[in-house]
């Protein structure tokens, strides 16, 4: 809502502005896991459930830069998400960043609707899907959650929301909220969106890395034809896996027993290195 301008009036002195946010507690559920390698693996299945709304989905494909620079774009968006539950007093200014770097993002989705980046259900949905996908891909790679810790990673979790500049009407505020609004948006929001279709290809160009020393950037070039292949299909099977069935029957995205197997065998051997 835009507020209205003020009339004349007294000179009302220094604006003050509100409190910031505070970010998650130290010591808490997100603090160990957002920085740990087996939360980060669970990131491409939030992006995917992100994407697979129609408004969000084209923002991304309309506006992102995630095919030419696709490692730039992760890097940039794992540095964010570390600032939200790490930054302390920089955790707000990053949300604040994010706003001003959405103002600009709007068009119309493949179904011709007009869409805009910060609109609230649109936004809102983009900061839920961390908490379904984080509370499925801690079953395979560390312990499941006890209902206790579930309960404090969703109230952790609407601080980042909040850090983010989504207000408390626009968000479920307990668990049992939560699940109804999730499931609704599986029936009747989400759809295969292409850019879904790109993320869990295995067939799609993606250029080499370009960080690091000379010497590795002309190695992965030169053999990036050979380790391409391979990178995609584990990518599709973490992706794929580590997202919820509900959410994975949604989008209509095969799993198998096969599969599920082997997922299994995957966090035994990730869970035992970590």
């Amino acid at each position: 809502m835009t507020p209205r301008t003020p009339g004349p009036g007294p000179d009302p002195g220094p604006v003050r502005r509100t409190a910031d946010p505070e970010p998650p507690p130290v010591g808490g559920v997100l603090w160990s896991i957002a920085g740990d390698i087996r939360g980060l693996m669970s990131l491409p299945s939030a992006l995917v459930l992100q994407v697979a709304h129609p408004a969000v989905g084209a923002g991304v494909d309309d506006h992102s830069v995630f095919r030419t620079d696709p490692w730039g774009r992760g890097e940039r968006s794992l540095r964010s998400v570390m600032l939200w539950v790490y930054g302390g007093e920089r955790a707000a200014e990053e949300g604040r960043r994010l706003r001003r770097l959405h103002r600009t993002i709007r068009g119309t989705d493949a179904r011709g609707r007009r869409y805009h980046a910060l609109t609230p259900a649109h936004y809102a949905w983009v900061h839920a899907t961390g908490f379904p996908v984080q509370r499925h891909a801690q079953r395979y790679l560390g312990r499941p959650f006890t209902e206790a810790q579930e309960r404090q990673l969703y109230a952790e979790w609407l601080r980042v929301g909040r850090i983010l500049g989504i207000h408390d009407r626009d968000m479920p505020q307990t668990v049992e909220e939560f699940w109804p609004y999730y499931r609704k948006m599986l029936d009747e929001e989400l759809e295969r969106t292409v850019v879904v279709e790109e993320l869990v290809a295995t067939d799609r160009p993606v250029p080499p890395p370009g960080g690091g020393p000379l010497p590795l950037r002309l190695l992965l070039r030169a053999l990036w034809p050979v380790l391409l292949p391979p990178l995609a299909r584990v990518r599709r099977f973490l992706t794929v896996g580590l997202m919820p069935p509900d959410a994975r029957q949604a989008l209509g995205l095969e799993w198998t027993d096969r599969q599920e197997r082997a997922l299994r065998r995957f966090g035994l051997a990730v869970r035992t290195l970590v």
